[in-house]
């Protein structure tokens, strides 16, 4: 059982680092990093020159924990992305580079891009 657990997290780690290969994120285009478990699930926007993370946003932050939105849902994704482009427009960020990791680009993780995208971030 333990083996099985270590060669699902060798993989995982593997595939996030494909995917993060080619993306690096910079104070003009930072990197829209995704991290879900199975009650949340939260973002937020990296500079990876300095290593200092710029907005984040997530379903247990105050602006979403005590309403409908507090947990896990395509409709909670969608709330955390148009939340995190709101929090980059007041930092005037418009851009940025999409970081998925080892998930799969749908369901939740596509959600929460269309909801960045729909308030105006550039992903």
């Amino acid at each position: 059982m333990d083996n099985t657990i270590l060669k699902r997290n060798e993989r995982r780690k593997k595939r996030a680092m494909r995917v993060r290969k080619g993306v690096r994120g910079h104070v003009a285009k930072p990197r829209l990093s995704v991290y879900k478990t199975n009650a949340h699930i939260s973002a937020q926007l990296i500079d990876d020159e300095t290593g200092k993370t710029l907005v984040s946003a997530g379903t247990q932050h105050n602006e979403l924990k005590t309403t409908e939105f507090g947990k896990k849902s395509k409709e909670a994704a969608r709330r955390v992305g148009a939340l995190l482009a709101e929090k980059a427009k007041s930092k005037s960020i418009t851009t940025a580079v999409f970081d998925r990791g080892f998930y799969k680009f749908h369901g939740i993780i596509a959600e929460l891009a269309a909801g960045a995208r729909e308030a105006g971030l550039q992903v």
